[in-house]
């Protein structure tokens, strides 16, 4: 196989990732309402347990919609994908260390991080759109740092963002199958 037969593999097994984007943007919003209705750290709490459920109902989330969601073994981007999960761990400590000093920066820095791993799934799936939901996403972290917006608008904003482009994904990769 060449490159963009891996990422042709991806973008089959996983609908081209928008069913992860999509739970990853529910996550945010739960997390952003418990900013509101619960406590902060219960927020960053949801946040951590929801993260570590994206992948798997992801996963479950494809099957639903007719895809594998399992690539062929000998796909290297599947490597990729779990490398660039350190981008996560990193960012959450960075982010959580933050959270000690500066409870409004929690979001805002988890933005720019997450923003910055979806730069990386345009190599996994060779879909541009990941560059525009990442930059969108660095955008709003710094735009939400700058303007020091409350706690939990950060994380709704968060949510709404991959909620669209989760959509915007899963549309898209459909309609590059039906041709």
């Amino acid at each position: 196989m060449n490159f963009k037969e891996f990422q042709k593999d991806m973008r089959i097994a996983y609908l081209g990732g928008g069913t992860g984007i999509l739970v990853s943007g529910v996550v945010w919003l739960i997390s952003g309402l418990a900013g509101i209705y619960l406590t902060k750290e219960t927020s960053v709490l949801t946040f951590f347990i929801g993260g570590m459920l994206i992948y798997p109902l992801g996963v479950f989330s494809a099957k639903l919609l007719n895809r594998s969601g399992k690539h062929q073994e000998n796909n290297p981007l599947a490597k990729l994908a779990i490398e660039s999960t350190a981008i996560l761990f990193i960012g959450l400590f960075i982010a959580y260390s933050i959270f000690q000093i500066q409870k409004l920066w929690f979001f805002p820095v988890m933005l720019m991080i997450i923003g910055v791993r979806y730069l990386v799934f345009q190599s996994i799936y060779g879909m541009k759109v990941y560059w525009i939901l990442g930059l969108f996403l660095i955008a709003s972290g710094m735009l939400c740092l700058i303007s020091e917006q409350s706690f939990h608008f950060s994380g709704i904003t968060g949510g709404i963002i991959e909620l669209i482009f989760g959509v915007v994904v899963i549309v898209m990769e459909r309609k590059a199958n039906e041709t």
